[in-house]
C-alpha cells in the first residue's frame, strides 16, 4: 500500500469521525409529551418488528428485548408468545402486514391501550477500512389504541465500537484487528447483543426523549 493511499485513508477517517463528532453536538429536539400525558396508557401490545435490514434474525433479536424495559418503566406488556401465536393462529406472520391491522382491530383482540410499533433500519456487521463494527440502530413510535393517535415516537442506535477503536500496531495492524473482529462478530452475532444496548436506548424511561413511566412505576407522573 502506498503512502500515498495510506494517507488519503488517514484522511477520510478523521473526516468521518469529525462528522460523526458535529452529529452527536447536535441539540436535541424537545419531546411533546401532551398527547402521552392526556392518554395515559397502562398496557402495551408490542407488535412484531419490521426489519428493513438484510439480517432475518434482526427482528426476533430485537423483539426479545423489547418487554423488559417496557415493564421497567411501569407498563403491563402483553406476552410476546401469546401474541405471536394469536397472529400466527390468524394466518399472519410478516410484520408489515401486521403493522398494518388497524387500531380499532388490535383493541378488539387484544383489549390493550396501545401498540408499540419497531422498524429496525440497520442490523450487522460491517467490514470499514480499519475496523469492523457491529450496529443497530431502530425507531418506534406508541400508538393509542383507542384513537388511533401516535402518542410518543423515538429513535436509537447502538454500536459495538463504542469505546473507541484502540487498536496499535500501524495500519497494518489495524487492518489485520478489523479483520479478526469481523470474523469473531459475525460469528457470534454479536448484533444481537448491541440489539439490547440499542432497544433498552429507545424504550427506557427517564432518558432524553424516552417513554414516561407508566402507571406501575413509582415515578409515574414525576417525569
Amino acid at each position: 500500500m502506498s503512502p500515498r493511499l495510506i494517507r488519503r485513508i488517514l484522511r477520510w477517517s478523521a473526516l468521518l469521525t469529525m462528522a460523526a463528532w458535529l452529529a452527536g453536538c447536535a441539540a436535541p429536539q424537545k419531546m411533546d409529551y401532551s398527547a402521552l400525558r392526556s392518554a395515559k396508557p397502562a398496557s402495551i401490545l408490542v407488535l412484531p418488528p419490521v426489519n428493513d435490514a438484510p439480517e432475518v434474525q434482526a427482528s426476533a433479536s430485537v423483539l426479545s428485548y423489547a418487554t423488559l424495559p417496557l415493564a421497567e418503566a411501569g407498563y403491563y406488556v402483553m406476552p410476546v408468545t401469546l401474541v405471536s401465536e394469536t397472529f400466527r393462529q390468524n394466518g399472519m406472520e410478516i410484520a408489515g402486514d401486521i403493522h398494518e391491522v388497524s387500531p380499532a382491530k388490535l383493541k378488539d383482540i387484544f383489549g390493550a391501550d396501545s401498540a408499540l410499533y419497531i422498524t429496525i433500519t440497520r442490523y450487522g456487521t460491517s467490514y470499514q477500512v480499519i475496523n469492523s463494527v457491529s450496529v443497530v440502530s431502530a425507531q418506534a413510535k406508541l400508538v393509542d389504541l383507542r384513537t388511533g393517535i401516535t402518542l410518543w415516537n423515538g429513535s436509537a442506535s447502538a454500536s459495538s465500537d463504542e469505546g473507541g477503536n484502540n487498536s496499535s500496531g500501524g495500519l497494518a495492524g489495524m487492518l489485520i484487528t478489523a479483520l479478526v473482529k469481523q470474523i469473531i462478530n459475525t460469528a457470534t452475532d454479536a448484533s444481537h447483543t448491541v440489539a439490547g444496548v440499542a432497544t433498552n436506548r429507545l424504550l427506557a424511561a427517564g432518558r432524553p426523549g424516552g417513554l414516561l413511566y407508566g402507571p406501575r412505576s413509582p415515578l409515574y407522573g414525576k417525569d
